[in-house]
Parts: C-alpha cells; sequence; structure tokens
C-alpha cells in the first residue's frame, strides 16, 4: 500500500479506535497492536493543500507557498487571542467565517496533567483524542475562536496550556478531578470574565455543567523512555506496534507522530 499520509482517524470508542489515512486507504491500527508493520518514506512529500510537490513540509504538510496564504496556517491559529479577522486582515475571510466567527469551547483536559485548551464546537472529542486526554470536561461555550483564545489566556496564568508529549505516552498522568479544579479555577479568573462581557455582551461567553469524558487509549505497554522516528532523517520505521495514542503510534522500537508527517508519501508493509 502506497500514498500520502494524513492524519490519524479516531473514533470514541473503549478503547478508541483508530485508522491511518495511506492515500485514499484505510489502515485499521487497533488490529495492528502486537504485530510489526514498516512505514518507509518514499523521498516524496506532497502539499496536502495543492498537491504540489514540495521538498519540505511547512505547517503539517504544505508547500510554502500555500503556508504563507493560508488562513489555516496563521499564527493566529496556534495563538487565537491575536485573531484579527475584526480588523479586516484575515488572509482568508470566508475561511474566518466559517472556522473562526463560530461556537467554540473552553475546556480542562488530562493528557501530562491538568491542562486548558479550546476546540472548536464541531471537534470535540477529536481535540481530546489528538492531545492523549484521558479526561475532558468543557467549560465554556464562546461564540467566537478569539473569545476562546482571551479565556485560555485567563486560565494559563494559572494552569498549563501545553502537554508534555513524552509524560503522555509514558502514560505518566493520575486521575485529577476536573470539577473540583473547574470550581478552584473559575472564581480566580472571574475579573477577566467580567470585563469579556462588558467587552463582548453578556451572552457571549457560557458557562456550562458538563460531565467528565473519560477516554481509553489502545496502548498494551508503555514505553519508559521515548525515542522518536523521524523521516526527515531516516526513511523507514519499524517494529512492532504496541499502542497508539494522540497521534503517536508507539513501537517497540520508538515513536512517531503522524500529524507532523502529513503530506509525507510513504509505503505500508505488514
Amino acid at each position: 500500500m502506497q500514498g500520502t499520509l494524513s492524519k490519524l482517524k479516531a473514533q470514541l470508542t473503549q478503547p478508541i479506535q483508530y485508522q491511518l489515512p495511506i492515500g485514499d486507504e484505510l489502515v485499521n491500527l487497533n488490529d495492528y497492536i502486537g504485530q510489526q508493520f514498516t512505514l518507509t518514506h518514499t523521498g516524496n512529500i506532497f502539499c496536502c493543500n495543492c498537491g504540489k510537490k514540495t521538498k519540505k513540509s511547512y505547517s503539517q504538510g504544505h508547500c510554502f507557498v500555500c503556508m504563507k496564504k493560508l488562513a489555516s496556517c496563521d499564527m493566529c491559529i496556534m495563538k487565537p487571542e491575536t485573531c484579527h479577522f475584526d480588523q479586516g486582515t484575515c488572509r482568508e475571510p470566508q475561511w474566518g467565517e466559517a472556522n473562526c466567527m463560530i461556537p467554540h469551547y473552553v475546556y480542562l483536559a488530562n493528557t501530562s496533567g491538568l491542562k486548558v485548551g479550546i476546540t472548536r464546537h464541531t471537534q470535540i472529542p477529536t481535540r481530546w483524542i489528538d492531545q492523549g486526554a484521558t479526561q475532558a470536561l468543557p467549560l465554556f461555550k464562546v461564540q467566537t475562536r478569539l473569545q476562546s483564545g482571551l479565556v485560555e489566556v485567563a486560565l494559563a496564568e494559572f494552569i498549563a496550556d501545553k502537554t508534555n508529549w513524552r509524560n503522555m505516552l509514558k502514560g505518566l498522568n493520575d486521575n485529577v478531578d476536573l470539577k473540583a479544579a473547574a470550581e478552584q479555577l473559575i472564581p480566580q479568573i472571574q475579573s477577566k470574565l467580567d470585563e469579556l462581557a462588558e467587552l463582548f455582551g453578556a451572552t457571549a461567553i457560557e458557562r456550562l455543567d458538563e460531565d467528565v469524558v473519560d477516554l481509553s487509549f489502545p496502548v498494551e505497554q508503555f514505553p519508559s523512555k521515548i525515542t522518536s522516528f523521524n523521516f526527515d532523517k531516516s526513511p523507514e520505521v519499524t517494529g512492532t506496534l504496541l499502542g497508539i495514542k494522540g497521534q503517536y503510534l508507539i513501537f517497540d522500537t520508538g515513536v512517531i507522530n503522524i500529524r507532523k508527517f502529513t503530506a509525507y508519501e510513504v509505503t505500508f508493509s505488514a
């Protein structure tokens, strides 16, 4: 089987079911846990947007031209609090309308420990799965990406907003009482919430009362030491698949972040 990689597809089951897209084909990865297979990079990278061959991948699978022109590759995607749509400078206003000027959620998650994050309403629970979260709790529903970023920044003064991916892959995160954490955190940002309500309107930020979502990943054995595969340095990834968590395949020989190598052409053999 040969084709370009795309990010892992996942379904929230117990445990999560994963599929690896290779071109137009889908590999049911859960069936391969405990088995050996090989991914070999052909040396080709094809832009995931325009399809042109590129020597280097930018912004997870784009050529340089697309990376510079697409709104989905702008810095505000990584830092939503810097959204500049209201200034009329969005690279693609229609894309911004469809993806940023829509409801977003601010949530707590347990990945390598307690963290805060945001996601579009259409990306629940996908975002939590991609981050390797074992628990998640939506806190707020807001009207735009900018608003979610501003709430996240306020909470990030007290808890992490990034995942320690090595600890996440080692399974080093004890269960957290997310409800109790929320009750402790939210009063600490109440003045900021009041400020945002004054700025965007009283209904812009809605406090939620949701249940905690538990996520179970198909991992037979967590690695004690993390060694990363990198197609830019070595074309072959091979080993016995021990598990899948987030966007990572965990082999007995190392781990690989599939999303990082979006648009890389590979062959799959087992």
